[in-house]
Order: structure tokens, then sequence, then C-alpha cells
């Protein structure tokens, strides 16, 4: 790259957790071209982490859901006119620079759309590498969290010394969440546990998040809440009903407002998903609970601390061999989370 292009456009379309790893690119373009145009493609879905980042300069939002109705009703003329819609949006940045940070066959797709004469791929695959002037291959065996857009940055010439995540708050945001916190008697600190994601194996076992909670009360002094989409919420006051001095805000805040409670907790626990990668980007105290994915055990940070079980068949990914028993992660107990979140506790606020 020279510094003579100045106009960025990053791709990475979904998921929460991965926007949030990747989020450290913006920076990292930023330091390197501080006069740059940097807009960023993302899914609805992901928009509310970034469009109040105050380094990026446009969120173009790719409506997905509107391109699958049209494939599915065989619409074949609404999607045309999505596709030059986009299409016109996208080249009205005269984008010099597109980074596909996904690497799949749509945001190679989407990136070639944009019409810039230097795309970059991390580590494409499914034919995308064939839309692409570059491609970085990722790095194999790196144990840090966001390995891959580090090394990205890096093979770009960008800076990575402070390669930190960021997930950007309005004053509306941290106002919202402290009325939160004050209709649930928040005053004394409190615990926000993660317990949803996209797969069963990578769950932790539902009956223990409520006897989890009364532990982190009776022995840390915090109350919990349960966080998660909409679509998680029934799920999230069945939880909250079992007991344990546990309430539920599930599918009850915005996604920034999710991230405003996540940034006033004293401790955070949650599975692999994305409110718990929040947890490292603030800074706050965080056990994250791994199994059938281990996409790090260093979070760049002292205050997260990885518990996984590296069991001979983890990680499995997408392909559990254990029959549904999900032994990796039914072999994390209470009493080492509680444990484990005492500890770091203790490191990050010393007692006086």
């Amino acid at each position: 790259m020279s510094r003579a292009q100045r106009s960025f456009l990053i791709v990475r379309l979904s998921a929460i957790g991965d926007v949030v790893m990747a989020s450290p690119l913006i920076g990292a373009l930023r330091a390197r071209y501080p006069d740059s145009r940097i807009a960023w493609l993302v899914q609805p879905e992901c928009r509310d982490l970034l469009s109040a980042n105050p380094q990026i300069d446009e969120v173009v939002v790719w409506t997905r859901g509107r391109w699958r109705e049209a494939c599915r009703k065989f619409r074949w003329l609404t999607l045309l006119r999505e596709i030059l819609s986009l299409r016109t949006e996208l080249r009205s940045l005269r984008v010099d620079t597109a980074i596909d940070a996904q690497g799949l066959l749509k945001s190679g797709l989407l990136t070639r759309l944009s019409g810039a004469p230097t795309r970059i791929g991390l580590g494409s695959r499914e034919g995308s590498s064939l839309l692409m002037t570059q491609v970085v291959e990722k790095p194999s065996h790196d144990q840090h969290i966001g390995s891959e857009y580090r090394h990205l940055a890096s093979t770009l010439g960008l800076d990575t010394s402070e390669f930190r995540m960021r997930v950007s708050l309005t004053d509306e945001d941290r106002v919202a969440a402290a009325t939160m916190r004050s209709r649930l008697g928040l005053s004394d600190g409190y615990a926000v546990l993660c317990p949803f994601t996209t797969r069963p194996q990578k769950h932790w076992r539902t009956e223990r998040w409520p006897a989890l909670a009364h532990e982190l009360r009776v022995h840390l002094g915090l109350q919990s809440i349960v966080l998660g989409g909409l679509g998680d919420a029934t799920q999230a006051d069945a939880i909250a009903a079992a007991g344990g001095d546990l309430r539920s805000l599930a599918g009850s805040t915005s996604l920034r407002e999710a991230a405003a409670l996540i940034e006033g907790a004293e401790l955070l626990v949650g599975v692999d998903t994305g409110l718990t990668h929040m947890g490292s980007a603030f800074r706050i105290p965080t056990v994250a609970l791994f199994g059938s994915t281990c996409p790090y055990l260093d979070a760049g940070t002292p205050s997260t601390v990885v518990i996984y079980k590296a069991l001979p068949c983890a990680p499995c990914k997408r392909h559990p061999t254990c029959g549904g028993a999900f032994t990796c992660m039914s072999d994390i107990t209470v009493e080492e989370i509680v444990a484990t979140a005492r500890n770091l506790r203790r490191q990050i606020v010393p007692a006086p």
C-alpha cells in the first residue's frame, strides 16, 4: 500500500464476535493513514457495533435478508435492483483498497462489487481468491484473540503494537444501561452471564447457570443478569426463573445497550459468543468457557481467562463425536468458574 491510497472498505459482514475481533483494523488503518476515508460493509444485525465508532466514516449495510427473500420468491428483477443499489452505494465511496476480512464467496463477491482496484482477501476460500488481487493466508496455531486480523494488518504494513478491540458507545447507550441497572437495583456491582450462542455444542449446561449466579452472590457479592438476543429471551427467562438471584434482560436491550451493561459490570462469564468477546474488549474481568471451539487462549489482556478442556476430541467445531454429551463443556464446574473469577478479580482489583 502507498500513502496515496486514502480510501478503504473493510468487508466483514458478521458475526458479532468476529466484527468485534476485527475492529482493531480500523484503528490500525487510521493510525497509518490519518486522512483516509474508511468504510465498513456489514449485515444489519452488526451495524450498531460500528455506527458509533468515530474512526469510521461510513457504515454500509448489506441487506442480506432482502436478497435472500428475492431469491426465495424468484423475484429476479427485485434482486437485480438490490444488487445495483448496493453497487452504486459502494462505488460512490471511490474505494482504493477493499479488504475482505471474511474470506467467503459472498464477501468476495461484495468486495468485487465495490469496484476497488486493490482487493485483499483474508484466507479467501470457496473460490473467492479469484476475485482478489492479493490473498493473505491465515496464521496457523496462533492462540491470540483475533490473530488472523493482526496478521492481516501486519502483512499490510500496519502498526499492531496497539491492536485493541473496540466497541464504541454513545451517551444515550450508557444512560439506557444506567436506567436498567437502577430498575434492577444493581447498585452494589453485578455480573453479566452470556449463556447463548449459535450451536448447542458451544453451550454450557443450562441448569448450572442459576447455581453459578447463586455462588457469585454468596462468594463475590455480585448479583447476576443474563444478556442475549430476542431469540434467547424465552430460555433466559426460564434460567432466571430457576432461582439463583438472577435477572434476565435478554431481548430487552439493543446491541449497544447490552455492550454498555457489559462495560459497567464487575465480571462477565460467557460461552464462545460475541457478548463474551466484548468483555475482553472492555477489559473487565471475563471468564470465557470454550469447548467445541477454541478461537483463542490468549485474549490479549490479563482481565480475561479462558477455561478450556483440551480433550482428545476437542475442538470438534461443527462435527461433535460425543453423541450430544458435550463433555468438554460439561466438565467445567460451577466451583471452577467461581474460583477462577475470584482469583481474576483479586488480580485486576487488588484488595485495599
